[in-house]
Parts: structure tokens; C-alpha cells; sequence
């Protein structure tokens, strides 16, 4: 048998898969942070505010591989 060589996908499935996994991790994401908001202190402003602040903030760290993927074709060797 001859191995496989399949290329890559093209721009548009790249960023048709990107979109419908970051819209997942997103609708994800929101339900875990919020489920664990509601076990922070009652009283505790400052805490509440460094969480949610931090929470809307690095959500986009464990995207950003996703996105390189997707755009990853600009990327290739020309030659």
C-alpha cells in the first residue's frame, strides 16, 4: 500500500473548523467560569472582580494554537 498523502486542509476548512471550535470551547468556557463563580465568597468583591477579570481576559490564551492552525498556511516555504 502506497502511504497517504493527503494535503492539509485549504483556508476555508481551516477556518470553518476554527470557528466551530472556538465557538465550543467558548459556549464551554462560560459555563465552567461560571459555575465556579458561584462558589466564590458572597462578600468578597475584590475577589470576585480579580476572578471574573482574569477569567474574561485569558480565555483567549488556550485559543490562540487554534487560531495558528488556521492561519498557518501563510506560513509555508515558498521555493
Amino acid at each position: 500500500m502506497e502511504p497517504s498523502t493527503k494535503s492539509p486542509p485549504n483556508l476555508a476548512v481551516r477556518r470553518i473548523i476554527a470557528s466551530v471550535g472556538i465557538v465550543l470551547f467558548l459556549v464551554l468556557y462560560v459555563i465552567g467560569v461560571s459555575d465556579i463563580g458561584r462558589h466564590l465568597p458572597a462578600h468578597n468583591d475584590i475577589l470576585t472582580l480579580v476572578y471574573y477579570a482574569l477569567a474574561g481576559t485569558l480565555w483567549g490564551v488556550p485559543i490562540l494554537p487554534l487560531i495558528s492552525w488556521s492561519e498557518a498556511y501563510k506560513k509555508k516555504p515558498h521555493g
